[in-house]
């Protein structure tokens, strides 16, 4: 039997740690390619990403250059002072010098609003519309006929 390593003069076998009684995580609860895997960041990544391409079908050439990102919450400059203005749920950020357009999602904000993915789905889809009208300077309406109103996705697609 060997010896358990002493710390203080560092001499002896090294002691290794295990879970003798089969407790303990020891992999992923699910394979990767399950949905139960995903993390609630990952999710709300292809929530965008749906939105956005549900966009790009008929906005292609307008939507060419613009970059869509998702960050956890908006930054302090965004934030008002003032306690009864809202959160913003997404930004616009025009192109610059060399720069392309971009437009922001905030994905805490969104999260704290709603219940459920679905209203999570419909949430982000709305803030995307708004970002892109912003954007092209047309109404969201303009930009999706379903603004605003929920849609299913089954529903025939643009």
């Amino acid at each position: 039997m060997s010896q358990p390593r002493d710390p203080a003069s560092g001499n002896g076998p090294p002691r290794y740690r295990r879970d003798r009684r089969g407790r303990g995580l020891r992999g992923p609860l699910a394979p990767s390619a399950l949905p139960i895997s995903r993390t609630r960041a990952e999710a709300f990544d292809d929530l965008v990403l749906d939105a956005v391409e549900r966009l790009e079908r008929r906005w292609h050439d307008q939507l060419e250059n613009v970059q869509f990102a998702v960050e956890d919450v908006p930054p302090p400059m965004l934030l008002g002072r003032d306690p009864s203005e809202p959160v913003p749920l997404g930004a616009f950020v025009p192109a610059s010098a060399g720069a392309p357009a971009q437009i922001v999602v905030y994905r805490r904000p969104i999260e704290a609003r709603v219940a459920g993915a679905d209203e999570a789905a419909e949430l982000v889809h709305d803030v995307v519309v708004e970002q892109v009208a912003d954007l092209l300077g047309l109404e969201p309406d303009v930009i999706d006929p379903r603004y605003g109103e929920g849609w299913d996705d089954d529903a025939g697609d643009d």
